[in-house]
């Protein structure tokens, strides 16, 4: 499995890049790692860029991109490199076991061997008890990068074994930037996916690369103003529409959430450089004159839908629920 493994193209993170080359100058490289942070927010990629430097043949602090070494890893070819993750959410005790007999051959072409375990608390209690046998006691060649959304789910011992590096969201204008130059979005466009996904590069890119997500945000951002405006009609419309987009429900919810939001800012302050909706400042303007407590009123009624949704409650009833309780006055 081919890995995305050059520096240029990890968006933000400098300080932990910068941190990350200093210890390859110096030497002082630790056995264990355990990078944790939000879901796609550039662990892997991050991860992957410091296997790759580390096996590279140059001996640098970055990758050369250019030796054998280098040429091998970008394919998922390296001899000395592993990248394991869950396969159907889980990585069981055999998974581990073949892991651990294979970190105790000695490198085939390198001076170390480099593990990544992507998602590492999808390990069950008895695989991470196995692992740590080895992160208490590893060979000298090894070094092995656990990545975790969910430290909570790993074993205290096991963080303690580990140098832990703490990954942050990534400032919402070089994500803006970002999309902008490579994912030929607009301004208004790319500014709200950065503040959307809240700082997830990984994230913003699959958003970006999506062709319905522009156009069911304004479906959603219509069906809103006209909801709001009182017909009834409009309810059975809407709700044909959520009921069409029940595996992207999360996200509708999240986008009807920010349009609030900014309308509840905006009538506030009418600072519209407060608002991530950019592109939609007329329909804000226009239904400003909805009173700041059914602007409450609404968001709670969303985020009580969002609740009732994910926990698997009456689909049906809750989002019809949460469209009649936008219609009173």
């Amino acid at each position: 499995m081919g890995v995305d493994m050059r520096s240029d193209e990890i968006i933000g993170h400098d300080i932990i890049m910068n941190s990350l080359r200093r210890s390859i100058a110096s030497g002082r490289i630790f056995h264990s790692y355990l990078f944790e942070g939000e879901e796609s927010i550039g662990k892997r990629k991050v991860a992957s860029v410091f296997a790759k430097a580390l096996l590279c043949n140059r001996g640098r602090d970055e990758a050369c991109n250019e030796c054998i070494s280098c040429i091998k890893f970008d394919p998922g070819n390296h001899p000395d490199f592993q990248l394991i993750g869950p396969e159907n959410q889980l990585i069981n005790i055999r998974m581990i076991y073949r892991l651990v007999n294979t970190i105790n051959i000695a490198p085939l072409e390198s001076n170390r061997k480099v593990i990544i375990i992507d998602d590492c608390h999808c390990m069950r209690l008895e695989a991470q008890n196995t692992l740590l046998k080895t992160l208490e006691d590893p060979p000298n060649y090894i070094n092995i990068i656990l990545i975790t959304s969910n430290p909570g789910r790993l074993v205290p011992t096991i963080l303690s074994r580990c140098q832990v590096v703490k990954f942050h969201p990534v400032e919402s204008s070089r994500i803006t930037e970002l999309l902008m130059a490579r994912y030929n979005r607009t301004w208004e466009e790319a500014n709200f996916i950065a503040h959307f996904t809240k700082g997830s590069v990984g994230r913003s890119i699959q958003i970006a690369e999506s062709p319905d997500f522009e156009t069911n945000r304004h479906k959603i951002i219509e069906l809103i103003d006209r909801v709001i405006a009182g017909d009834r009609m409009d309810i059975f419309t809407a709700r044909d529409f959520f009921l069409d987009n029940k595996e992207a429900i999360e996200d509708v919810l999240d986008i009807m959430l920010y349009w609030f939001r900014d309308l509840a800012i905006y009538k506030e302050t009418g600072d519209s450089g407060l608002i991530i909706n950019m592109d939609s400042i007329s329909l804000l303007s226009k239904q400003s004159y909805l009173g700041m407590d059914r602007i409450n009123d609404i968001i709670e009624g969303i985020m009580e839908a969002k609740d009732n949704v994910l926990g698997s409650i009456n689909y049906q009833l809750s989002i019809e629920t949460m469209l009649l309780g936008m219609q009173e006055v």
